[in-house]
């Protein structure tokens, strides 16, 4: 039987062979563009191990502020259409919750070094 690597196994190789191998002979734009090749992968794998739930997250929590199921896209677009003609309250806690959650997720893939995402993802998870 042929067993595949997985993406993140891939994805680890050609960091560290980046980071380690090609990094270590470069100096100035090239090193600098090794570092952000580097920064890009782990973003990736954040991207693949994180991705899934946060989607389904949203999804669900848009589901339940607008009624009704959908694509996620067409929900996004929903709950836009209904905060600007006034059907969903800009302070409803409901919105407000689904709001600081996506933006977390976000960030967790985005910035997760970010000192005012940790902040607030340690307040916020706490304070659920």
């Amino acid at each position: 039987m042929y067993d595949q690597p997985t993406a993140r196994e891939l994805i680890d190789a050609v960091q560290g062979f980046l980071r380690d191998e090609v990094s270590p002979t470069l100096s100035g734009r090239l090193a600098f563009h090794a570092r952000v090749a580097v920064n890009v992968l782990e973003t990736v794998k954040r991207e693949l191990e994180l991705g899934p739930d946060a989607v389904a997250g949203e999804g669900a929590r848009l589901a339940a502020l607008l009624g009704r199921e959908g694509p996620l896209a067409e929900l996004e677009e929903a709950l836009c259409e209904a905060i600007a003609s006034g059907d969903v309250d800009p302070g409803d806690p409901a919105l407000i919750d689904h709001l600081w959650k996506t933006t977390l997720d976000t960030l967790a893939v985005d910035q997760p070094g970010y000192a005012t995402y940790r902040r607030a993802a340690g307040v916020f998870k706490d304070g659920e």
